[in-house]
């Protein structure tokens, strides 16, 4: 069967988390679960708080007519209203129900955002490393993307990112915390960001977005408030979802908040709009749009995600990793101690270690692994690090 060629070259580029993902049911089909320690992937572990299933079994009984129909598609007004209520309150920024359109998680958010924005051949600036199907997204709504070096630290390179922001540029996209780094974009970063691009809008006489995607952004473990993109930027819009901070990854419900101050708001809104219709994905499931919108205060337990994230990064810097410290997410991004990230991979692969080159991040000469997984994956993986350490610095 003839496949798209796009496609084809775009499922080769985007397979190294689906690899990981089947050489670990190779390896545990060999060698036992016992003895493979998967780190590979970002699956939730925590279980949703009991606040979800109570108002999930609340919301099932409720009989009234009409409450599985079509709705109004960016979602119900009072669930809009009441996340309106919870981001205002988390943030400072004055948003309404009318800022808000109820989604299918953030990745179906950016869809809808990138089908909005984008020309065929307009350019998308993504800062990096990356989640890897950024670029995908790009490329299915007619765009063309641009990468952003970043500095030891995982912050980006200012200066590269002016070099690439162009007349063409239609959207900057960052994630912060940031999947796969953990890092956390400081309010001052994310300042000279927007200076950086008011500064290409200028330049141009363009007008660029910035979107912001933030589906960690209730998984910190520092004692910061977490730096609210809103005010420097005006053209700023949010894509998130409840798959980590409420465990529902399952569930597809997120939701796209648009800054109150972005200039032509309505006609954006609009678009966005129109865009979630016709790519598909219609409306917010209307179960699930009812749970969240009574517990948007709530969140999974985080001192279980901070007591992994401790343990593994003292582990490993023990043992003698370079990493920086995440400040939130469930991922770890250390410096691979071979130039060839997927070299080393393959090392602890052998060692029934399975992680993610950070080449598939826009990070090579690192790898990422995930904590959110069983403390006794974490705990067996470690033979494995000390043992592909010892055999790289041996070379």
């Amino acid at each position: 069967m003839a496949v798209s060629e796009a496609v084809r070259g775009q499922m080769e580029g985007a397979s190294w988390i689906r690899r990981m993902f089947e050489e670990g049911i190779r390896l545990t089909a060999e060698h036992g679960a016992e003895n493979v320690f998967d780190l590979s992937l970002g699956n939730p572990l925590l279980e949703p708080p009991p606040e979800f299933r109570t108002e999930l079994l609340r919301l099932a009984q409720d009989e009234t007519p009409g409450t599985h129909r079509y709705m109004p598609n960016p979602g119900y007004p009072d669930v809009r209203a009441a996340v309106a209520a919870s981001l205002a309150r988390e943030s400072g920024i004055p948003l309404e129900g009318g800022d808000i359109i109820m989604t299918s998680g953030a990745s179906s958010s950016l869809h809808v955002i990138l089908r909005s924005l984008l020309d065929p051949g307009d350019e998308v600036v993504i800062l990096t490393p990356f989640f890897v199907e950024y670029v995908y997204y790009v490329s299915h709504n007619n765009g063309v993307h641009r990468l952003v070096r970043f500095h030891d630290d995982f912050m980006p390179d200012m200066d590269d990112l002016e070099a690439q922001l162009s007349a063409r540029t239609k959207a900057v996209i960052m994630n912060s915390p940031n999947n796969p780094t953990g890092v956390i974009y400081a309010e001052s970063v994310i300042a000279e960001i927007g200076v950086r691009i008011r500064d290409a809008e200028s330049k141009y006489g363009s007008e660029i977005a910035l979107i912001t995607d933030e589906p960690y952004r209730k998984l910190i473990y520092t004692d910061e408030p977490y730096p609210f993109v809103f005010k420097h930027h005006p053209r700023t819009i949010a894509a998130t979802s409840h798959s980590k901070d409420l465990g529902l990854a399952g569930e597809r419900i997120g939701y796209i908040a648009i800054n109150p101050d972005y200039p032509d708001k309505g006609e954006m809104l609009d678009a966005m709009v129109f865009s979630l219709r016709t790519l598909g994905f219609v409306n917010a499931p209307a179960l699930m749009q009812r749970v969240v919108a009574g517990i948007q205060d709530v969140t999974v337990d985080v001192t279980e995600y901070r007591k992994k994230r401790d343990f593994i990064y003292d582990a490993l810097t023990d043992i003698g990793y370079d990493i920086v410290k995440p400040g939130g997410a469930f991922y770890l991004f250390p410096k691979s101690p071979l130039e060839d990230d997927v070299e080393f991979v393959r090392t602890l692969q052998e060692k029934m270690v399975l992680v993610v080159p950070g080449s598939g991040f826009g990070g090579p000469g690192y790898f990422r692994l995930s904590f959110c997984v069983a403390d006794r994956v974490l705990e067996g993986s470690l033979a494995g690090f000390r043992a592909a350490l010892a055999e790289a610095q041996a070379r």
